[in-house]
């Protein structure tokens, strides 16, 4: 009799945690149909340049605040921070960048960006679109408020929603903390986020154990030379022939300092020196950019560009007043490392509710880089940064098929699909923040 109550209360609370999350889905579905798909549109059809979300952020705000959150805004700038407190436990951060990009939309679609704006970075009006898909991040946002503020007796801690600006200057999450974010709010235990993917299937969850973004570093060199006659180079000591040693040498820090398995990119991506065909500058200026997937990697090629260029200018001779500079400049990033043990264990609820199907472990292609590392680096905070594909899969087949390639972010042509993203991102920010937050 035991045994078979036992049996009946384990199938029971199956059925009951199956229903549960059918009623998730169910519920996300109408808030997209009733009212995300217009909020969408509206963030599409409004972008604002990083630093200027002055509208975004009002709007942000005023729908948090209308499902119940405290809301501060003017964090680092244009800055949102949410709270909810709802009993003991853990305090989990769930991050949304709201920029969009200097770019004239060509999309296409009948809610296609035709904003401008008085950019302070350019001084110039300048067309903004959300080329990056950051309209669906903060729409998501929202959604997630509705169904965690309409649950409240399924979780138990404190909730943090923020709304970052400038990430695609990678100055947002750094402006946050500096405006002391959790000093001000408290230091979250985990902290999440995920962007849109025009490269993956919609609606598809893509977690990795790894570094799903790099850490970039834009690294300034100026060698200081003595300038001479063309016709005399034995008079002076020429910088174009030092920053040329210096470009070549610095191809040794991936390919001879690094392990051969560990990735790491160091590009001299600008050269610029001289006047005139027979004048011998004093003066080259380099510009680098450095990328890495973990800090010890980042610590070894920076250091490696400084001791490179220093002691190239020794070898040609040039007195310790007037060795090469290296100069970090402001827009560096640490590289996105999720937590292997936190991704293992959400991967595991996303498939549980979502589908084996439907969540994957594809590791990046290239070396773009992301702002969220400031918010979980120092101090560290076991953090999951997570992708939802945002193409049709049709769209893929045509494109192998001869047709209209997918179009990347940044691009003018950046377009994705916003109600299997929108949904799908809300519905696996759910289950994590339940996961984690769980009574």
């Amino acid at each position: 009799m035991i045994k078979t109550f036992a049996l009946a209360f384990s199938i029971a609370t199956m059925t009951s945690s199956a229903f549960a999350y059918d009623s998730i889905k169910k519920d996300i579905a109408k808030d997209y149909d009733s009212y995300l798909s217009d909020l969408y549109v509206h963030f599409h059809e409004n972008p604002e340049l990083s630093l200027q979300e002055y509208k975004t952020a009002a709007r942000l705000a005023k729908e948090l605040k209308a499902e119940g959150f405290d809301v501060t805004t003017g964090v680092g700038g244009t800055g949102v921070v949410a709270i909810m407190k709802n009993g003991l436990g853990p305090m989990v951060m769930m991050r949304a960048d709201m920029d969009g990009l200097p770019v004239v939309e060509k999309s296409g679609l009948s809610y296609a960006s035709k904003a401008t704006q008085d950019s302070i970075q350019s001084g110039k009006v300048e067309p903004v679109m959300h080329a990056c898909g950051h309209d669906v991040h903060i729409t998501s946002l929202v959604g997630t408020a509705r169904r965690m503020a309409a649950m409240k007796d399924k979780w138990s801690g404190t909730l943090m929603l923020i709304g970052q600006p400038a990430e695609e200057r990678i100055m947002g999450a750094k402006a946050m903390m500096e405006d002391n974010i959790w000093q001000r709010f408290g230091k979250p235990d985990y902290a999440l986020a995920f962007h849109v993917d025009a490269g993956g299937e919609a609606g598809i969850i893509n977690v990795s154990e790894g570094s799903p973004y790099a850490g970039s570093d834009s690294v300034d060199i100026i060698i200081h030379g003595i300038g001479a006659h063309g016709a005399y180079p034995h008079a002076g000591k020429d910088p174009v022939l030092i920053g040329s040693q210096i470009v070549i040498a610095l191809q040794t820090l991936v390919s001879r300092e690094l392990s051969p398995r560990q990735p790491g990119v160091v590009t001299v991506g600008s050269f610029h020196s001289g006047t005139k065909h027979n004048i011998i500058s004093d003066r080259a200026h380099l510009q680098v950019t450095v990328r890495n997937t973990n800090l010890e990697t980042r610590k070894l090629l920076l250091d490696g560009i400084k001791r490179i260029a220093e002691n190239m200018g020794r070898v040609a001779g040039l007195p310790e007043d007037k060795l090469p500079e290296v100069i970090r400049v402001h827009d560096g990033t640490p590289p996105t490392v999720n937590n292997p043990e936190l991704a293992r264990r959400l991967r595991t609820v996303w498939r549980s509710k979502m589908g084996d199907d439907m969540v994957v472990d594809i590791p990046p292609t290239g070396m773009g880089a992301e702002d969220f590392p400031y918010f979980t680096t120092d101090p560290a905070i076991k953090s999951v940064y997570f992708a939802v594909g945002g193409t049709p899969k049709e769209d893929f087949e045509n494109a192998k098929n001869g047709g209209q390639a997918v179009a990347s972010h940044h691009s003018p042509l950046f377009k994705i699909s916003p109600e299997p993203a929108v949904k799908n991102g809300v519905e696996a920010t759910v289950y994590a923040l339940l996961d984690l937050m769980s009574k």
